[in-house]
């Protein structure tokens, strides 16, 4: 497993019983997290003193309960970057923070090629990635089909100094977009990809990872350069293992490209027992 521990205003102190005990710059959440299985002691007291605690619903979605009165929002940094945090009403805060194992692997990829790379992110979010291969010298499409997540991400750059660095904010459908590049003939030299598990379409399309994501990765090997650098595809879904990522990656770009290709988990320190918590998995096509 990689592990995200080069993070200074973000912790995990502890984790049992289906929630995460946090701290975001200070401030400490606690959240659920559905691979906390486990039912341990809680080793710390700080599970008494949070400043606020998200509960789900039998409904679906959930609330937070504040027990502290929290800045609508506030920054946190790592690596030169910096990020916006902000509660929503999904348990999500506007970060993945073990993703920071992936910035860093890309960013030294891009930073040692010694040439101009161009980067297309998909389902980018708020984007991390965006701004970590922007930071390392790369001209980044960002694409997401959220309004209110690429105004996010914009925000996220201008926070972190990088709004005059060549990264274009596209609002769309990743796939449809796509399409329309390889019809441009307007090619990129990376991808990163972090589709979600489920959902829809702008015209209602349902989208389910096991029976989309071959397909994206192969309509996406359309939209590479002559001479690609790396292909990176994470994924939150239990059911999808790295090895089928590798596999994925492997089946479409090995042939074509050659290269090679590595999966792990990526996860989180957890101070109170030492170990990983496991929070995703990540599979990389690399051009070396």
């Amino acid at each position: 497993m990689r592990t995200a521990n080069g993070w200074q205003d973000y912790r995990i102190f502890d984790a049992s019983d289906g929630d995460k005990l946090e701290s975001w710059g200070g401030r400490v959440l606690v959240r659920p997290d559905p691979q906390i299985i486990w039912k341990s002691e809680k080793r710390t007291p700080l599970w008494s003193k949070a400043d606020a605690v998200y509960h789900r619903s039998a409904k679906g979605g959930g609330e937070w309960e504040y027990f502290h009165k929290l800045p609508e929002s506030w920054k946190i940094s790592y690596n030169g970057l910096t990020f916006i945090i902000r509660p929503t009403g999904f348990k999500h805060t506007g970060l993945f923070p073990e993703q920071a194992v992936n910035w860093d692997l890309t960013a030294k990829l891009i930073s040692d090629s010694g040439r101009p790379i161009r980067v297309l992110n998909m389902f980018a979010y708020t984007g991390g990635a965006t701004l970590a291969c922007a930071k390392a010298g790369a001209s980044v499409t960002h694409v997401d089909a959220s309004k209110g997540m690429v105004q996010w991400a914009r925000e996220n750059a201008a926070a972190s100094g990088l709004s005059e660095k060549p990264i274009r904010w596209i609002v769309d459908d990743c796939e449809k977009f796509v399409l329309r590049e390889i019809r441009r003939k307007s090619f990129y030299d990376a991808v990163v990809m972090d589709p979600p598990s489920y959902g829809r379409g702008p015209g209602g399309e349902v989208w389910k990872l096991e029976d989309c994501i071959y397909k994206l990765v192969r309509l996406c090997a359309d939209v590479l350069s002559e001479q690609p650098l790396f292909f990176l595809l994470n994924s939150y879904t239990t059911g999808l293992s790295p090895s089928v990522m590798a596999y994925i990656l492997a089946d479409v770009l090995k042939d074509r490209f050659g290269g090679s290709v590595e999966a792990d988990e990526i996860g989180l320190p957890v101070e109170s027992t030492g170990l990983t918590l496991p929070c995703g998995s990540t599979a990389i096509w690399k051009n070396l």
